[in-house]
């Protein structure tokens, strides 16, 4: 069995700390003794975060600012060495939605979602690469979704930023991988995860609200895995470096179906959707 990934008393970077699978991760990580630095732009559930992560024994760190914010990204390193004099693991949590189909969205829109879910992770891993490597092992974690894995009806915007952070990432540990960095990097696909992300998801301006309505109903009705059973295997996978990790049963079966039938799988995942009411 390979070396785990030493967490104890590791610094953590970690975005979308807030809420959801990042706060399931920020209070995980504590378990594992592993210091935190949470960045959200919610005040009050950062806050809760840290306060309980603090509860574990761990020295926390606050950082309230919008990740879409360049400025605001820049300035971040500085502040967490200052706190904590290194960084071995960054997460890149954060994420919104947006429904809507191509035709409702309008490019401003689409753009909005990508400074959060695809610019704030590349601007990050800029950020913070100097001092990830500086450490013996480091490793850099990004949360895409079983929508980076399949493009899905009315998630056009945030299935296009998932599909580009899953690029840049495959892309990145090749390079990290020929060079013999120390610094490792993790692919996240989380399938149907119990979170509030579908239930805040903004709506593009042109979809017809009346029909909304029960489409979101039956997508939220699909979203069944704890984010603290998610968060709990995504440290798995952090402690033994995985390149790779599908969370949850869904994410396994879409992305087989996916292989099998490469133009055609929607009809095969379609069908094991809950049906609107």
């Amino acid at each position: 069995m390979p070396d785990l990934f030493p967490l104890n008393d590791a610094v953590t970077v970690l975005t979308g700390a807030a809420s959801g699978i990042g706060r399931s991760l920020a209070l995980s990580l504590a378990r594992e003794g592993c210091h935190l630095a949470l960045g959200d732009c919610n005040a009050e559930g950062l806050n809760s975060t840290a306060v309980q992560a603090r509860a574990r024994g761990v020295r926390v760190s606050e950082y309230l600012f919008d990740v879409a914010d360049p400025a605001a990204v820049a300035r971040w390193p500085t502040a967490v060495l200052a706190q904590h004099g290194r960084v071995s693991v960054l997460i890149n949590c954060a994420g919104v939605a947006m429904a809507g189909s191509f035709d409702e969205l309008s490019v401003e829109e689409i753009e909005w979602l990508f400074a959060i879910d695809f610019w704030a992770p590349v601007r990050l891993m800029k950020a913070f690469l100097p001092a990830l490597r500086q450490e013996k092992a480091a490793q850099i974690v990004n949360i895409s979704s079983v929508f980076g894995l399949v493009g899905f009806p009315g998630q056009s915007a945030y299935s296009a930023s998932k599909f580009a952070l899953r690029g840049i990432t495959e892309c990145f540990r090749h390079e990290l991988e020929l060079s013999n960095s120390s610094v490792g990097l993790t692919l996240v696909h989380p399938g149907g995860v119990r979170t509030n992300i579908a239930k805040n998801a903004r709506i593009a301006g042109a979809v017809d609200k009346s029909q909304f309505a029960a489409k979101a109903a039956a997508f939220v009705k699909s979203l069944r895995m704890p984010p603290e059973q998610a968060a709990e295997r995504i440290v798995k996978g952090i402690k033994l470096r995985e390149k790779r990790i599908l969370v949850g049963g869904d994410a396994l079966v879409i992305d087989r179906i996916q292989r099998l039938r490469p133009t055609s799988y929607l009809t095969t995942i379609s069908k094991l959707l809950p049906k609107e009411k």
